[in-house]
């Protein structure tokens, strides 16, 4: 079959380079998003399949798993790349916020992480990868939604790695400590290496893919060389 990967979140910035560098290395793509209309350029640069879902909806993401294996088979690699953030003081941001995060943060992993070992345990092989955030290791004022969502992802891919590892599945966690440049308005040219490169963060997701199970990451950090800690 097809040697594949799925990469739920897609658009600009770190997944559209996550995709490139992907199908540079072989892979067709399936690229998810709510709305797929915004990822027709990139379906037409590098020849993906766009199939649009809900990640924070079991049905949603279990179609998706069906027509990604009815169509191309098992995944050799899935990529949990979404996130929702949410901002305010602790004592005015509305619960249906937090909620929000924590459904698109933590639940649509869950969901997605369900979907994929499903598919890759009968094969005993494959990678499913979530991207996580500064938020993960430590909360920062006026952002516990945030926090609360990336925290929980975190502790999805620990359990996951330590139940799946064994089983031939490799599952890793990505901390993008820092601004990804070129998204949410960020500077386009990362001038001082003060803004992470997203070809670099997109390499290093393919280099631990292609690990030796005899020494595979988990959890890698991944900073500008210049930030302060």
């Amino acid at each position: 079959m097809t040697r594949y990967a799925i990469i739920v979140g897609a658009g600009s910035g770190l997944s559209a380079a996550i995709a490139r560098a992907a199908a540079a290395d072989g892979f067709k793509l399936v690229l998810v998003a709510r709305d797929i209309a915004k990822l027709a350029p990139m379906v037409a640069e590098l020849g993906a399949r766009a199939i649009a879902c809900d990640a924070c909806e079991p049905h949603a993401v279990e179609r998706l798993f069906a027509v990604a294996e009815r169509d191309f088979g098992v995944p050799e690699l899935v990529v949990f790349n979404a996130a929702y953030r949410a901002r305010g003081s602790i004592i005015d941001i509305d619960p249906a916020e937090v909620e929000a995060a924590l459904r698109n943060n933590a639940l649509a992993g869950f969901l997605v992480g369900q979907g994929a070992a499903r598919l890759m345990l009968p094969a005993a092989k494959g990678s499913i990868f979530f991207t996580g955030a500064t938020a993960g290791v430590k909360g920062f004022s006026g952002s516990a939604p945030f926090a609360m969502g990336k925290f929980a992802l975190r502790g999805l891919a620990q359990s996951m790695a330590r139940e799946l590892g064994p089983k031939g599945i490799h599952v890793a966690h990505f901390i993008i400590d820092g601004g990804i440049a070129g998204t949410r308005g960020s500077r386009a040219v990362n001038e001082d290496d003060v803004l992470l490169s997203p070809q670099a963060i997109a390499e290093t997701y393919l280099s631990v893919h292609k690990q030796h199970r005899s020494a595979w990451t988990q959890e890698i950090d991944l900073r500008p060389w210049n930030e302060s800690f």
